[in-house]
């Protein structure tokens, strides 16, 4: 009996504290368990009926992107690099032959139902022992690779798991490297593997994958083609970014789309990837490298759908860059410098200006800030 009026109390305790809750959070309105389940289905209703949206990239600018985007649609695709061969990602790679999970992972993460929860556990490292230096989402994403029999076939469970708002595809299936030519100077030499470009610390020619004919995984494509906006950046614009854009079938998917297509440039600039560059040559690199792509897509299929895009001269119609730059960057920091805003000479682009940087980390984007640039701006396009 004792034990019933105790479970009874601690019952109601419950009950009467967490209706207190709900009327200092909604001063205003009849704190019942049905208003706030009525809101809570409005708001994902909404959510559901939202654009379909495709985010391309990888490292932690995608993620950045995906964690405030989430708030606004539940019909994101994250479309993600495989080239990292860094770190975890890269001794998992090695060892086990799967795709690096650690973008992925990233990805995940940040669209989780749970986020906060979600995030401290996946990005959870062990720091010592047999394990020591991998991360526990990393390691899920593996297992679930071994359990279900493939690569994305663990994606979709992991997603489901963890109960993410989207799909989270890679670009492709192949195991591809990258590879950049960089300037020594009086020569040009080639760096292998995307951890190692930007420890070279030199100029970049161009990037480029082996195998170059990887073929895009179709998901990918035909969430690309369903589009109503295609996003990419931000991120590394050599390693995270260009990965993706080196695959001809997702650039000729890209150009066959008819959404819009926005950049998103780095708030500043990284030294071994882009050091000195302003928003021009951010845009400049894309375009070049995504030229030699069509071209050998043309070279490959003569006569049909890939070459009939080339007609289309820019990848992206809209860039999107940090006009803040009033928050000095801290002195120990100096290394990184913004991304100067410049409005460069193109009628081929519009250039979007929003104040997006973090205020405790201003040479970083804000996932709030970002995510509310990008749906204002696209918002604007369907009035």
């Amino acid at each position: 009996m004792m034990a019933l009026m105790g479970l009874g109390l601690t019952g109601y305790s419950l009950f009467r504290l967490n209706k207190l809750l709900l009327q200092a959070i909604l001063p205003n309105k009849q704190a019942t368990v049905g208003y706030v389940a009525e809101q809570v289905y409005r708001h994902h209703r909404r959510k559901r009926r939202g654009p379909k949206i495709v985010a391309l990239g990888g490292g932690t600018g995608l993620s950045v992107l995906l964690r405030g985007l989430k708030h606004y649609t539940d019909n994101i695709t994250a479309i993600v690099t495989v080239a990292d061969d860094g770190g975890s990602s890269g001794k998992l790679r090695r060892e086990l032959g799967v795709l690096p999970p650690g973008d992925f992972r990233n990805c995940i993460a940040a669209m989780a139902d749970d986020e906060a929860l979600t995030t401290q556990l996946f990005q959870y490292r062990f720091r010592s022992g047999g394990l020591e230096g991998h991360s526990f989402g990393n390691l899920f994403i593996t297992a679930m690779a071994a359990v279900t029999g493939s690569f994305e076939q663990a994606l979709y469970e992991s997603g489901g798991v963890l109960n993410i708002g989207g799909e989270i595809f890679p670009s492709t299936l192949q195991n591809v490297t990258l590879f950049a030519e960089v300037d020594e100077g009086t020569q040009t030499r080639k760096v292998k593997g995307e951890s190692a470009i930007p420890e070279a610390n030199l100029p970049i020619e161009r990037v480029y994958l082996e195998p170059s004919s990887a073929p895009a995984f179709p998901p990918a494509i035909q969430a690309i083609l369903n589009a109503d906006l295609i996003v990419a950046g931000p991120g590394s614009l050599y390693t995270s970014i260009m990965p993706n854009l080196l695959i001809g079938e997702i650039v000729t998917a890209i150009r066959a789309s008819s959404a819009p297509k926005i950049y998103i440039c780095n708030v500043a600039t990284q030294p071994g990837e882009s050091d000195h560059y302003d928003l021009a040559d951010h845009v400049q690199a894309i375009e070049s490298h995504t030229d030699i792509i069509d071209i050998q897509q043309e070279d490959q299929h003569e006569q049909n759908f890939f070459t009939a895009q080339r007609t289309k001269k820019t990848l992206f119609n809209y860039v999107l860059a940090n006009n803040n730059q009033t928050r000095p960057i801290p002195e120990n920091m100096s290394h990184l410098k913004y991304v100067p805003f410049t409005h460069f000479e193109s009628s081929e682009y519009q250039i979007i200006g929003a104040d997006v940087i973090d205020e405790q980390f201003p040479w970083r984007h804000d996932a709030t800030k970002l995510a509310s640039a990008v749906m204002n701006w696209f918002k604007t396009l369907n009035n």
